[in-house]
């Protein structure tokens, strides 16, 4: 398939300009960009769903092609499996729809009425996925997905021999599906032949030479300006050519789109709670037959950042509630500390009411003004901060983008004071920008983070430990993110295995194997590398307030480059004494 120079305006402004897309068999490309930057508008004028204004689309004759939209509509259907068989062609194997109704959890027998939002994603997976096409266009595909599920998806998917086209904001699942990816940004598209892994890096780099070209532009303009002015006349009434070339500069730099702005993301700091959060001892929970949770003890402290992970009806909801205490007991107890104060994000945004202006869902409607905290601000200059545009103030709340809804939620959240998020989903449908802003800020907030949440990097990078359901009510806390739970969880599969095993009559008795134990030399590491760990984020503050000056770049782009360079490198040193640390420390706990 080939789009060539696509372009779509929507009202008077341009939303495309000159964007390109080419995938050849089996190709895995990934196409990112900003949230409501035209991702979605170019796979389907890719899938033929939509016309456009100017440019071509070619596709190979013959092939195959299907596309999963990000909101599937199964209403005119009697079912799921009657919608499923509808998807495919005269030549299409029914097996496969069988098959992936089974995998994917779903008998084929659910009314689309009765449908969740996971559900509904999973009918139109298996529609897309049952004809097994030569191209298949992907856009969010692991939206409302649980993690057993997303991982289950990225297998078949790399199994298949499809060209695809994803449009996905889960960096862990572009990592290990992706082989090119396609930048959209500000209407046009650039091409990197490689992995997610090189994407960021590129990114920044094009970015970094693009302002620095506009500032040669301007200087190149201001050395022509100064000719005309005190050049000699006559020579300049002869060099129309010169005097033609000046306009042309100065309409390149009128034309010039800017990188988009950054959110500024900074949840607001209340009084401090009690040392403790919540104190669950013993607790269990149970609806008819079914148990939600069995005989659990955590202890959610001042300051931790606890994820909760699991599948879909795990009871991840109901286990937040009794963390919030907005639930009773079966039995056990529940303590919450003291002098909380709470804000939660739910990720059904049900609190959004798509009739009501974008400003007036910040403000209540009764003026221009949104209390950020105790203080007044106007609404537009808020809403810029988390990259609205000042026209947008006026558009519904029903017109906005996924990304959009979750920015404007997390803009209504982050106005109050708190010393406790309570996070569901935070990251739906939220750029790759937005979310290491949201990361960051989450990492700096001085008060106690609750997230729910299926996205495997954004755990790793922000819990500190991972309750993780293990089936029928039970769940069991592990140290670190997603990527730790697993490695612990593969210890603890490997210790239940033996036990079993030495349970079992045998015909000889085995000898109990001797815990490891730390040597002189690695107790001695453990204790430096606190002191190396604490002296890294030092070098890193310091690097970072060199960075804040607004005027660097341009005053010494020299320093700069190697502020930047030192950060990088602190940061990967910074990392890798914290395995470190952390690999000693399990060491440690197991001795």
């Amino acid at each position: 398939m080939l789009l060539d120079n696509i372009s779509v305006t929507l009202g008077s402004v341009p939303l495309l300009s000159g964007a390109a897309l080419s995938i050849g068999a089996g190709e895995r490309i990934c196409l990112v960009g900003r949230n409501g930057s035209g991702k979605s508008t170019l796979l389907k004028i890719a899938s033929g769903e939509i016309a456009f204004d100017g440019g071509s689309r070619f596709l190979q004759p013959g092939c195959t092609m299907r596309y999963l939209p990000q909101e599937p509509d199964l209403s005119a259907f009697a079912d799921v499996m009657d919608y499923v068989q509808a998807g495919l062609g005269p030549n299409d194997e029914e097996y496969r729809v069988r098959y992936l109704l089974g995998e994917l959890g779903l008998t084929g027998a659910e009314k689309p009425a009765n449908l969740s939002g996971g559900e509904a994603r999973r009918a139109a997976l298996a529609r897309t996925l049952a004809p097994s096409p030569d191209l298949l266009l992907l856009d969010e595909p692991t939206n409302h997905l649980d993690l057993p599920a997303i991982e289950w998806l990225e297998s078949e998917l790399k199994s298949l021999s499809s060209g695809m086209v994803l449009i996905s904001h889960d960096r862990r699942f572009l990592e290990n599906l992706s082989r090119s990816m396609v930048w959209l940004d500000r209407g046009t598209t650039k091409r990197l032949d490689k992995s997610f892994a090189h994407f960021e890096t590129w990114r920044d780099e094009v970015l970094e030479q693009e302002e620095l070209d506009f500032h040669k532009l301007g200087r190149k303009i201001a050395r022509e300006e100064d000719w005309l002015r005190y050049g000699v006349t006559a020579r300049r009434k002869r060099n129309v050519k010169r005097l033609s070339g000046l306009h042309s500069l100065r309409a390149e730099k009128r034309d010039y789109t800017h990188k988009l702005g950054t959110a500024k993301m900074a949840a607001l700091d209340s009084a401090t709670s009690g040392k403790i959060v919540a104190d669950l001892d013993g607790v269990s929970k149970s609806f008819s037959e079914r148990k939600i949770v069995d005989n659990l003890t955590v202890r959610v402290l001042r300051g931790d950042r606890l994820g909760i992970v699991g599948p879909n009806g795990a009871g991840k909801s109901t286990l937040l509630k009794m963390l919030l205490g907005q639930l009773t007991a079966d039995s056990g107890g529940i303590k919450l500390g003291t002098s909380l104060e709470t804000v939660t994000l739910d990720q059904s945004r049900a609190t959004l009411n798509p009739a009501t202006s974008l400003a007036d869902t910040l403000t209540g409607g009764k003026s221009d003004m949104v209390m950020v905290g105790d203080q007044p601000r106007h609404v537009i200059g808020y809403m810029k901060e988390f990259l609205f545009k000042p026209e947008q103030s006026r558009t519904p709340v029903g017109t906005l983008s996924g990304g959009e809804r979750g920015r404007l939620l997390l803009a209504k959240a982050l106005a109050k004071a708190s010393n406790l998020l309570v996070l569901d989903e935070p990251t739906n449908d939220l750029d790759l920008e937005t979310l290491d802003l949201l990361q960051e800020m989450l990492n700096e907030y001085p008060g106690t983070v609750i997230l729910v949440s299926h996205d495997r990097d954004f755990l790793d990078r922000v819990a500190s430990s991972t309750l993780a359901s293990e089936g029928n009510g039970k769940w069991v806390e592990y140290a670190g993110g997603y990527s730790d739970m697993l490695a612990q969880r593969g210890e603890v599969a490997a210790a239940d295995k033996a036990e079993k095993k030495a349970s079992k009559p045998a015909t000889a008795p085995a000898q109990p194997k001797a815990a490891p134990k730390m040597s002189f030399k690695q107790q001695h590491e453990l204790k430096t590398l606190t002191a190396e760990i604490e002296r890294l984020h030092g070098e890193v503050q310091k690097q970072d307030l060199i960075l804040t000056r607004p005027d660097l770049y341009t005053k010494d782009p020299k320093k700069f480059a190697a502020a930047t360079a030192a950060l990088a490198e602190l940061h990967k040193k910074l990392e890798t004494a914290e395995e470190r640390w952390l690999e000693l420390e399990m060491l440690k706990a197991a001795t």
